[in-house]
């Protein structure tokens, strides 16, 4: 988490969203994992199967051999987890017109949005440097909660971003999800 405080520093971002190095992008970088996930895993045909457990045979010389759905898979949800980061860069700080409160968003429309673009004249683009500070969060976050978040996914819990971002890293605590986010 230094790390990220640093980094933070060297990218000028103003010291009031500094004041709890610990939820300054930590707390955007994990809702947009949890996000990113969960639009990825939606996209995979529910009906794809994979068979998972052990290949040791039983007493009697049979397989015990147990399918199930590949978008909840260990493997496949350990996969997307090595691309999720990449996506940060969908990802702006994005200003609230009317409570002028702001927060990260994404602003890249995916491939069945229909076209539905967002207002962009609210979004501020702070270049790579903000994007490369959003992506360092992300990884961080993986790199320690990897085991944690394919758990989450593989028991298809309800809620999976305040789950991870608050009750098991301790990111978003007291923020977004007081306010009914997510």
């Amino acid at each position: 988490l230094l790390h990220i405080c640093l980094l933070i520093q060297i990218h000028m971002i103003p010291v009031s969203q500094m004041i709890n190095c610990k939820h300054a992008l930590s707390s955007p970088a994990c809702m947009a994992i949890a996000d990113e996930l969960n639009y990825t895993i939606s996209q995979i045909d529910p009906k794809k199967t994979v068979q998972v457990g052990g290949f040791r045979l039983n007493p009697d010389g049979s397989l015990q051999e147990k399918t199930v759905p590949l978008a909840k898979s260990q493997t496949h949800l350990s996969e997307l987890l090595d691309e999720v980061c990449n996506s940060m860069s969908d990802y702006a700080l994005y200003e609230d017109p009317d409570t002028k409160e702001q927060s990260y968003k994404r602003f890249a429309p995916r491939g069945n949005d229909g076209g539905n673009f967002p207002d962009f004249k609210n979004f501020k683009f702070a270049g790579p440097e903000g994007t490369d500070s959003l992506k360092f969060a992300c990884e961080t976050i993986v790199e320690e909660l990897e085991d944690d978040i394919i758990s989450l996914f593989t028991r298809e819990e309800k809620r999976v971003a305040k789950k991870l971002c608050s009750e098991i890293s301790d990111h978003c605590k007291n923020s977004v999800f007081q306010h009914g986010e997510l």
